[in-house]
């Protein structure tokens, strides 16, 4: 199967390399390229076979299903692993909203509750929680954006640290709650359960609030099934979850993913049902069949940007 792990694009503008996507810039808009390359504890691990085309289309489904709440950055669709979007001013804050206590990374609810935490800055969590536990309510945890490891902020980290003005963050607060129902709703409709998700935002031409980079994709968003939420977690198992976090988990077990220089080679196997659970997952929310894109994936990408060429 083919597999897009880099992008060398000439007169598209300047590249940028993220973790999981070639960005090219242009004066007026960002051209997104979402590649297969698998990232997490702030490192690329592996390469997943049609992970970049299931994040763009779950991203445009999203995107399309969203933008009566926020208007989107999406100009385009050119291919199937690129966004074009809108150049705007990016705000600093990562914003995540979370309806259950999870996760393994060092900025997880979970994480940090286990190592003792109780007040967030802006809610406080009872003792005698367990993992995977649903909230009372969903709450907000902002982290920084564009340093080197996510830290957590709260309200008034976000306002007098200058990250955002107070009106600023109150609507990008509102915001992040209205998209998150409005996720938490569609996904339950396709029987899973929208557990935690991050949202980025920009300032457009008119210093309007947008909707940036992507929304509810396996690699931003935890989805658990829902049918069987309840049992797994009377029985003490780990809910069936249709992210990445199983593969996170693998490295976790297997060596420490913030300080070894070396990582081990993630296995084929879980590779490969990683891979089935990005096309499942895109099957699952949009209800369309995945079509597998074969031939040179760069080569096509590169003739469907044409028009882009600067």
């Amino acid at each position: 199967m083919n597999i897009l792990e880099k992008t060398n694009f000439k007169n598209l503008g300047e590249k940028y390399i993220g973790k999981v996507r070639d960005v090219y810039i242009q004066s007026d808009k960002v051209i997104m390229v979402s590649t297969d390359r698998y990232s997490a504890f702030d490192r690329n691990l592996a390469l997943i076979p049609c992970k970049g085309q299931v994040l763009t289309q779950v991203s445009k489904f999203w995107f399309e299903n969203t933008k009566d709440i926020i208007k989107n950055h999406v100009i385009d669709f050119p291919d199937p692993n690129v966004i074009v979007g809108k150049k705007c001013k990016v705000l600093p804050v990562e914003v995540v909203p979370r309806a259950y206590i999870t996760g393994v990374t060092g900025t997880a609810l979970w994480t940090l509750y286990q190592k003792g935490l109780r007040n967030f800055g802006d809610f406080t969590l009872p003792d005698g929680m367990h993992k995977n536990q649903k909230l009372d309510k969903v709450v907000l945890t902002p982290t920084t954006k564009h340093e080197e490891h996510d830290r957590p902020l709260s309200s008034k980290d976000i306002v007098d640290g200058g990250y955002m003005t107070k009106d600023q963050w109150e609507k990008v607060a509102d915001i992040s709650l209205k998209l998150f129902k409005r996720g938490q709703e569609i996904a339950l409709q396709k029987g899973l359960i929208l557990v935690d998700c991050k949202y980025e935002f920009g300032l457009d031409e008119n210093n309007e609030i947008i909707l940036i980079d992507e929304i509810h994709t396996p690699d931003s968003s935890r989805y658990w099934q829902a049918k069987t939420y309840e049992e797994r977690i009377a029985k003490g198992l780990e809910p069936e979850n249709f992210d990445k976090e199983f593969l996170r988990l693998w490295f976790k077990e297997n060596c420490d993913p913030y300080k070894d220089k070396v990582m081990p080679p993630a296995p084929p196997d879980l590779v490969a049902e990683l891979s089935r659970r990005y096309i499942q997952i895109f099957e699952q929310i949009t209800g369309n069949p995945f079509v597998v894109e074969t031939g040179d994936i760069e080569k096509r990408i590169e003739n469907n940007l044409r028009k882009y060429i600067i």
